[in-house]
């Protein structure tokens, strides 16, 4: 280019001769610097083209992360940023911390736990940042890594999850994240007012109890699959934020990851097992007494705007001669009918001088049933999930259950051990059927409700002429069934005078106090002096101190239980006595050590912790 731009004045003579050359030259400098000028043109177009196709990119990408931050919101109101969200997500995967020894009593708090609801399985990220305790390895399949239900180790209950690394998400769609804290379970049986409270709202309750961000605020998600079912309101009261069902759960995306969540239930709230290893009765460790039912009873009365009579005054409530006594009947329609509910009711009235009222979980809402029954003397009602209300009843109220023909009622007792729980102060009374002309059985009905006309005309003929159902597992025994659907025509003598007898035994109730449930501490300063009187003759004396909470407390009766022990030998002498100082001749040898323990009993059935072992040598 050069030469074209730097010509000397004295060129213009000696040019003329090469005029066309130098004008092609011309032009081809032109056409250089156009081609400059194109390619230059190109490279920024090109340029602003990539410019915008990243900048199309990046709107896409925050369309859709707007999109998915909406999705997010659409499962729950609180705000969530999506982007730091999925940036957690895909550095950190998963996190799991669990407590609990065994699968059976194992609640696990995770961090970004995901659910897939096109695979319908719960899903772990792993990256160099994951956290699972405990590392099970392949023992979190023997046979679950815990039970999702209260009912301990249910086989439809077991829950257990997926693992990817977290690199894989680039190939799925992109989740949607449920910012509130959530409680994930499964109902177990969520038509059945008893499994409702047994099952679900009791230990749901306990287990937000345990941990102090699952508040009001949290939500719970339910994984079992049932539909809401006609108590889903009482799971309602549990939280402020509508609660989730498994079925929902893929309306709102492909993969869906709860940022916070607790699994699983507490079982400390149970009382009873339903028989499908064993048949059904009491749990062999209740852990669970009933002021606990009475605190969540009380809570749940004031979630519906249910005032107790005797709160309607204050602590004390009101006086026992203004509290209008009567006696609830519990009335079916349907099924397991008693027959002549007019003249029991009449006959009820006339025998105790109180009015009587009618309760129907068929005609009438369970918050007015609950009204009913926390002011009712006495509740009387057929076998069946109805009872369960008897938690709402006052204390020192009665509850009368009666059985059809043939059902031992000593075989099924889940309202009998929600009564005799420690703390609930409810008296129970159990009436049976003893004849069989009073009893009318429906063969031919759907074998849920009792039916038999399916089977073998052997087996019909056995069950109509068995006089007694025999132990048996759960579920669909039809022996059981038939029977339990009976409707019943009660003999009222033979009921009235079940009554008589049971109100003879029942405890003086008026006001429950706290130091009757309440246990001794250690004895203090425990120690022993020996003594050898002959050379085949020995003593030792034994004393302490009160424990130190008896001197804040009116106890009944105080009694020290004392164990002594040779040292080497396999037995103990066990022995019970009033005073805090012993001391011990019959069986203790000269030159002999003995172990000895030392411990308080109150009222005869509450135990204190034994003092340290005191080594004792003669």
């Amino acid at each position: 280019m050069l030469p074209c731009l730097r010509r000397r004045s004295d060129d213009r003579q000696t040019a003329a001769p090469r005029q066309p050359s130098m004008r092609a030259s011309v032009a081809g400098c032109r056409m250089g610097f156009g081609a400059l000028l194109n390619g230059l043109l190109v490279s920024v177009i090109a340029a602003l083209l990539w410019k915008h196709s990243k900048l199309c990119e990046h709107a896409a990408s925050l369309e859709e992360e707007l999109h998915m931050t909406q999705q997010s919101q659409e499962v729950s109101q609180a705000h969530i940023d999506y982007h730091l969200a999925l940036q957690a997500l895909q550095e950190h995967g998963t996190r799991m911390v669990c407590n609990g020894k065994m699968h059976t009593d194992r609640i696990c708090r995770f961090d970004y736990l995901c659910y897939s609801s096109e695979a319908e399985e719960f899903v772990f990220f792993h990256t160099n940042s994951s956290v699972m305790l405990p590392n099970l390895g392949s023992r979190r399949f023997q046979p679950a890594l815990l039970d999702l239900s209260s009912v301990e180790d249910h086989n439809t209950q077991y829950f257990n999850f997926l693992e990817l690394p977290a690199a894989t998400l680039k190939f799925m769609a992109k989740p949607v994240f449920v910012p509130d804290v959530t409680l994930i379970l499964n109902r177990f049986n969520p038509d059945n007012l008893m499994h409702v409270f047994h099952d679900d709202l009791l230990p749901a309750f306990f287990t937000m109890k345990q941990y102090s961000d699952l508040d009001s605020e949290a939500r719970l998600v339910f994984m079992e699959g049932w539909e809401e079912g006609p108590h889903f309101d009482l799971y309602r009261l549990l939280s402020s934020k509508q609660p989730l069902l498994k079925q929902q759960l893929r309306t709102f995306g492909k993969l869906l990851c709860f940022t916070k969540s607790y699994v699983g239930l507490s079982k400390m709230t149970t009382w009873y097992q339903y028989g499908f290893v064993q048949p059904q009765g009491p749990k062999a460790n209740i852990l669970v007494s009933g002021n606990e039912i009475r605190h969540f009873a009380k809570v749940l009365m004031e979630k519906m705007n249910i005032t107790r009579w005797e709160e309607e005054e204050g602590d004390g409530g009101r006086p026992e001669e203004e509290r209008a006594d009567y006696i609830a009947v519990f009335s079916r329609s349907a099924t397991r009918l008693i027959l002549n509910q007019a003249e029991l009711i009449m006959a009820l009235a006339q025998e105790f001088q109180m009015r009587v009222v009618t309760v129907s979980l068929e005609e009438q809402s369970l918050p007015s049933i609950i009204q009913v029954i926390s002011a009712a003397s006495m509740l009387v009602s057929m076998h069946g999930a109805q009872l369960i209300t008897s938690m709402f009843l006052p204390r020192g109220a009665t509850v009368v259950e009666l059985f059809p023909f043939a059902v031992n009622p000593e075989q099924y007792t889940p309202y009998k051990t929600l009564a005799s729980l420690p703390g609930m102060d409810l008296h129970y009374i159990v009436w049976r059927n003893s004849m069989e002309e009073n009893t009318v059985t429906h063969p031919d009905r759907p074998w849920q409700q009792g039916g038999i006309a399916h089977l073998e005309k052997e087996e019909q003929q056995r069950i109509l002429e068995s006089k007694d159902v025999p132990r048996h597992l759960c579920c669909r025994n039809p022996e059981w069934l038939f029977r339990i659907y009976q409707d019943t025509l009660v003999d009222i003598p033979s009921f009235l005078q079940v009554l008589r007898d049971g109100m003879k035994s029942k405890p003086n109730l008026k006001k429950t106090k706290m130091a009757s449930t309440v246990h001794p501490g250690r004895v203090r300063e425990a120690h022993c002096q020996t003594s050898v009187q002959a050379p085949n003759q020995a003593k030792l004396t034994v004393s302490w101190q009160i424990p130190w909470n008896l001197k804040y407390l009116k106890v009944r009766e105080v009694k020290y239980e004392v164990w002594i022990q040779e040292q080497g030998e396999n037995t103990y002498m066990p022995y019970i006595l009033p005073q805090q100082n012993y001391t011990f001749s019959e069986n203790i040898k000269p030159f002999t050590t003995y172990l000895v323990w030392v411990r308080c009993i109150f009222n005869k059935n509450l135990l204190g912790p034994f003092a340290d072992v005191l080594t004792c040598r003669t």
